[in-house]
């Protein structure tokens, strides 16, 4: 197949470039707060080099945020240069984004050409998961740029046979892993396996070169978290969501088993919901998050935690009670990822995506999955509900997870093309006459893109405890083994004897299954487009059977219609609703909740913030509160430190209770928020809590509150909750009394 010349611009290429562009960065000027844990990291890693180097979640580096900091690096860069925004903190996913869009292209072009590169360009652009990722200030873009980056470094390194390349390319994993942890380590077996059976060099050479590989691996990998670990306790913050203050414990607990096996540290048991069915998802539910879970998808336990409030939403200081890191609750008050909902949705009259029931205010369904799907008016919504777009939405465990609407709409779109291309590959780019051992260098890089998507597809069919978007991870190996299809096709149509009709057999069973299975996805929301497209499918299907070659270019118009519709849309909705959200996921549903992003912090208590402010003399803290959720609001809104001392779920032992009282007796720390439904967990955060109960003076900042949205400002007496929700305090104590 011919490449295009070493300087010839790929007009089609670049057209993709651009649509990638539009869908990850339209609309970013409404990010608001986007996942307002990290912005408030990010406005704290601003204000010195001491927080930028570990990651500090608070300006007073207190504790740090449950990732290593490399990714939010660039975007406190970002922040430092452009101000905090949620656009600033949002602009290096979707840089990321574009960048991985460009090397998918990169990396197929050389061996099967152009027309697959664009094919992989373009089916890594319109992957919904993808666009809600590159919309967000996670960090699940930003890794998986990283680890194409380290596959295309080692391809580079294969083809030149160049060990510094090699070094480089697994250094890459190293770095990945400090963005987030193991989940950069799904990709090792296809990297290993491909050096080992691509690169020509004698095997003495081939094995002291692996061995300085994986020492390069270990290097990048394990340098930063030693260093931190060797700081002495006391001179750093503590390392948010670890159990014993160290990162490596992180990286192996909370974001190493506890992944596979959904345990959740600080609970002794499995997150609730978890790996359940859409119909155990409709139960015990509050917002559409699990009962114990936060709709921002952190830990907590079945029961209330320190400091929140019931059901599993943060309770924010000032009574706001919080989902998605400091954005409003989703489900009956709330939409998909945060977004605010239309007042009729918050009186029961409609849910994002459906269109309104015939009376109002009527209960929710068990047909209508919270988290904004359209009701199908079938029984348990068995039909198409195309995701729930929930937290913890993740199907039943097995084999056919993926292909289940609540991951399945959101990385599922393309996955019958992918494993007929895995096979088509292996098959089509056979050497003649040679032994099966024999490899191709077409079905090396089969083999490499097996080797992603195997391993991350079987962790995702068996894993206890992740969010949707987590799926993005398989994404390039989705759109690689795609287009290495088409390449194999095209290369089959064209020799002689049966292999142009296995290659039409090929494209008319890839047609007919895709747009099948995203006919299933998209039912609920356009049973009549579904309708239309399957049609047209099996139409064109039976079309490519035929021999004749007239035509052809209206067939792959055709196929290119069938497969891209539905997808194309689903991917688009993010961007036209200016979503970015805590929780990335795309979905029509968003369609009615226009507006994306949430302010800055989400709803904070403004007077509760001004009285805080006023008093807070030479305190080193605002206030105190339980947890991350209930502290990120007001750090992003005015700057200054406020302690989260049990960290992102408030079970994180940080201190004792004698640390504590030193604290206080020293002026350190003068106030404390605390949620009126906190209940005691246990352990020294319990006994911190009853101690500021017991002896805190409580303060009565106002008897109505100004919560601040989106830069307007409503009064709400009580701190009302929205329709539905159980109104709520925030209860301000008073410590500086204590010791005088």
């Amino acid at each position: 197949m011919k490449v295009k010349g070493k300087y010839q611009i790929d007009g089609y290429f670049v057209a993709i470039l651009v649509l990638s562009a539009f869908l990850y960065g339209w609309g970013i000027w409404d990010a608001g707060s986007a996942n307002s844990y990290y912005t408030a990291a990010i406005t704290s890693m601003t204000k010195s080099w001491s927080n930028f180097w570990y990651g500090a979640f608070d300006p007073a580096g207190f504790i740090t945020v449950d990732k290593p900091p490399v990714a939010l690096w660039f975007m406190a860069i970002s922040a430092k240069i452009f101000g905090v925004h949620g656009w600033s903190v949002v602009l290096p996913s979707v840089l990321a984004g574009i960048s991985s869009v460009y090397l998918m292209y990169k990396l197929i072009v050389p061996k099967f050409g152009v027309w697959p590169g664009r094919v992989a360009a373009l089916i890594m652009t319109l992957t919904p998961t993808v666009v809600a990722n590159s919309r967000t200030n996670n960090m699940d873009a930003i890794l998986v740029f990283c680890l194409l980056l380290a596959v295309y470094v080692l391809q580079k390194a294969v083809n030149k046979k160049n060990i510094w390349l090699v070094l480089l390319s697994f250094a890459l994993v190293g770095v990945g892993f400090n963005i987030k942890m193991l989940q950069a380590f799904m990709i090792l077996p296809a990297m290993l396996v491909y050096y080992w059976i691509a690169i020509k060099i004698p095997w003495k050479k081939k094995v002291a070169w692996l061995f300085a590989a994986v020492a390069s691996l270990a290097i990048f990998t394990l340098a930063y978290p030693v260093a931190v670990d060797s700081v002495t306790k006391t001179s750093r913050p503590y390392i948010g969501s670890s159990q014993k203050n160290s990162l490596l414990e992180l990286a192996f607990g909370y974001n190493g088993t506890e992944r596979l096996l959904g345990q959740s540290t600080g609970t002794g048991g499995a997150f609730p919901g978890m790996g359940n069915t859409k119909k155990g998802a409709g139960k015990g539910m509050v917002g559409g998050q699990p009962n114990g879970k936060m709709a921002n998808g952190k830990k907590t336990t079945g029961q209330p935690q320190n400091g929140q409030a019931a059901g599993g939403a943060a309770q924010q200081p000032g009574g706001t009670a919080n989902g998605m890191n400091g954005q409003q609750l989703s489900g009956a008050a709330k939409g998909t990822n945060g977004q605010k909902q239309s007042r009729k949705a918050m009186t029961g009259q409609g849910t994002p995506g459906q269109k309104p029931s015939k009376k109002s205010g009527t209960k929710m369904t068990k047909s209508q999955i919270p988290g904004g799907q359209k009701m199908t008016g079938k029984p348990n919504g068995k039909m198409g509900q195309g995701g729930g777009n929930s937290a913890f939405a993740i199907g039943t465990a097995g084999p056919f997870r993926l292909f289940q609407s609540d991951l399945g709409s959101q990385i599922g779109w393309y996955l019958p093309l992918a494993i007929l291309g895995l096979i088509a590959g292996l098959f089509g780019f056979r050497r003649k006459e040679s032994k099966w051992y024999n490899i191709s260098d077409e079905q090396q890089d089969v083999i490499l893109w097996a080797g992603w998507f195997v391993p991350v597809y079987g962790f995702f069919s068996v894993a206890g405890f992740f969010h949707p978007y987590y799926t993005i991870m398989l994404a390039p190996a989705i759109a690689a083994l795609t287009a290495i299809g088409i390449g194999a096709v095209m290369k089959l149509a064209k020799e002689d004897g049966r292999k142009p009709a296995i290659a039409r057999i090929l494209i008319s069973l890839g047609i007919v299954t895709t747009v099948a299975l995203q006919a299933y996805y998209a039912w609920s929301y356009y049973p009549i487009v579904s309708v239309i497209l399957i049609i047209v499918a099996i139409l064109t299907a039976i079309w490519w059977l035929l021999p004749q070659r007239k035509n052809k270019l209206v067939k792959v118009l055709l196929s290119v219609i069938s497969v891209m519709t539905l997808a194309g849309w689903w991917s688009l909705t993010p961007t036209l609703a200016h979503d970015s959200s805590a929780i990335p996921a795309a979905s029509p549903s968003l369609l009615s909740q226009m507006g994306g992003g949430n302010s800055m912090g989400g709803e904070i208590n403004t007077q509760l913030l001004n009285y805080t402010k006023t008093h807070q003399g030479n305190a080193k803290y605002l206030f105190a509160t339980t947890d991350s959720n209930s502290a990120s609001g007001y750090i992003i809104k005015s700057g200054k430190a406020v302690m989260a001392i049990g960290g992102y779920n408030g079970t994180d032992p940080t201190m004792t209770l004698s640390e504590f009282k030193q604290l206080v007796k020293s002026g350190q720390l003068k106030y404390f928020v605390m949620g009126n439904n906190s209940k005691a967990t246990g352990g020294q955060i319990s006994k911190i809590l009853t101690w500021v109960k017991e002896n805190g003076q409580t303060v009565k900042y106002s008897t109505t509150s100004t919560n601040t949205k989106n830069g307007s400002n409503t009064k709400e007496t009580n701190l009302m909750q929205p329709a539905g929700m159980q109104s709520q305090n925030a209860t301000l104590y008073d410590l500086s009394t204590i010791y005088q």
